[in-house]
């Protein structure tokens, strides 16, 4: 893949291939940290099975990490302004054994 160059007006061109645009479903979240980075581990749980892989591995700055969170609360509340409120349905805690633990 072709390195993308931001355009004279300012403007960057992103490219979406096919396979990465078909997305990857989650339903679980992970989130570690060091001092120098976030990782957040997108699993997908199927009930009554009782192991999941994770999907995909999002490696962040702290300052993305923020930014992210800024940017998902400030969909969320549009979200609900069009769709009503998110409902937060209580989920018992699911028991993970993620293997050796450890900070870069």
């Amino acid at each position: 893949m072709a390195e993308q160059k931001p355009k004279q007006d300012g403007k960057l061109n992103i490219e979406l291939d096919e396979k990465v645009a078909e997305g990857t479903y989650s339903n679980l979240a992970i989130i570690n940290h060091s001092v120098s980075e976030f990782i957040v581990d997108f699993i997908n749980i199927m009930p009554g099975t009782p192991k999941a892989k994770v999907k995909s591995r999002i490696i962040l700055t702290p300052q993305h990490a923020k930014r992210l969170t800024k940017a998902l609360a400030d969909n969320v509340t549009r979200f609900e302004k069009v769709h009503g409120e998110i409902k937060d349905y209580e989920q018992p805690p699911t028991p993970i054994n993620f293997g050796p633990t450890g900070e870069a």
